[in-house]
């Protein structure tokens, strides 16, 4: 089994969040011709994790996301690099963890299990789902892979994802008066958003908001009734101080959703291995019964989501032996 052959074949196959199915039977094929024992998990039709352990319990189960954001690139090499989309985030690492279990399955260490999910990148309902698994009690260390540039992370900043919208009336625009545009209501909202004075933490660093998505009216010459915005906040202090925070800044100006949010996180760590901090989320949260949380993967997250998305071959290879190193130190404890 080849590393990189298998980072392009699972590249090559588009799984975007959504559309995950074909990525999810190539993997549940692959790891039964593998002799693994194979569940799928449906969150939705054609929507499903994969749960691969051997016959014993998996008491440290590797696992990452099988979807990626928009738009699909098909995957390409250099002598360095692996590119397209997934390449780093996270398609690369689950050829590392698969490769990784397979070399721990030669050394006879067969309590090794494999969870890849569905929805990490919208709102990780392939996690939530897998959380109430049976299988989550014999766990004790969960591997999750993302891209730390194969330093193992100390801990990750929350995260909380937040719909806006405001109501106005609408009007022909020669005669505003006649009207009240919502456009005009959201961006008031929306420009003291960005004036917030967001909370430091001594050890995640920064809370910072990004508005991601602003929508609303049907023409130039149409007083809008109706905008909405989508925005994120990376959390470095727990989620009720900073809905606080938000819901003070908004003062009822607009109505309010939240779609997700959960607190920082700090992680399981062991001596021997270089750490970091990162600043984004991953499916740990959503993951609570599946033991101890470490952080570890390939690739920088500063190329996942972009349309030069790349991992290196050397951090690949060098993943591999980290998993297997990790998940040997987790097994004697």
């Amino acid at each position: 089994m080849n590393l990189f052959e298998l980072t392009r074949q699972l590249i090559d196959i588009p799984s975007i969040s959504g559309e995950e199915g074909a990525a999810g039977d190539f993997l549940a094929s692959f790891l039964s011709h593998l002799g693994y024992r194979i569940e799928t998990l449906p969150v939705s039709e054609k929507r499903f994790n994969v749960f691969a352990k051997r016959n014993e319990p998996a008491t440290i189960v590797f696992a990452t996301h099988i979807d990626t954001v928009p738009p699909f690139i098909p995957a390409r090499e250099d002598d360095d690099y692996i590119y397209g989309r997934g390449s780093c985030d996270a398609k690369g690492i689950i050829a590392a963890q698969i490769l990784a279990a397979e070399k721990l399955s030669a050394q006879e260490f067969n309590e090794v299990g494999l969870l890849f999910t569905v929805d990490e990148e919208m709102a990780s309902a392939g996690a939530q789902l897998a959380n109430k698994h049976t299988a989550a009690k014999d766990c004790r260390f969960l591997i999750n892979g993302e891209p730390t540039d194969n330093k193992l992370a100390q801990g990750s900043k929350g995260s909380m994802r937040l719909h806006l919208s405001t109501k106005g009336r609408s009007a022909h625009s020669a005669y505003p008066e006649a009207g009240v545009s919502a456009i005009e209501k959201l961006l008031d909202v929306l420009d003291d958003i960005r004036r917030c004075q967001w909370p430091n933490d001594e050890f995640f660093g920064e809370t910072t908001c990004n508005i991601g998505v602003v929508s609303g009216g049907t023409r130039p010459n149409v007083i809008p009734a109706e905008a909405t915005a989508d925005f994120q906040i990376r959390l470095t202090k727990e989620v009720e101080e900073i809905k606080s925070l938000v819901d003070g800044v908004v003062g009822g100006r607009a109505t309010m959703e939240y779609s997700t949010a959960h607190d920082p996180m700090r992680f399981f760590t062991i001596p021997g291995f270089e750490e970091c901090i990162v600043r984004f989320t991953t499916d740990i949260p959503y993951l609570t019964n599946w033991g101890k949380p470490l952080l570890l993967g390939p690739g920088s997250i500063l190329d996942a989501h972009t349309d030069h998305e790349r991992v290196s071959k050397q951090e690949l290879r060098e993943a591999v032996d980290l998993y297997v190193r990790l998940a040997e130190q987790l097994l004697k404890k």
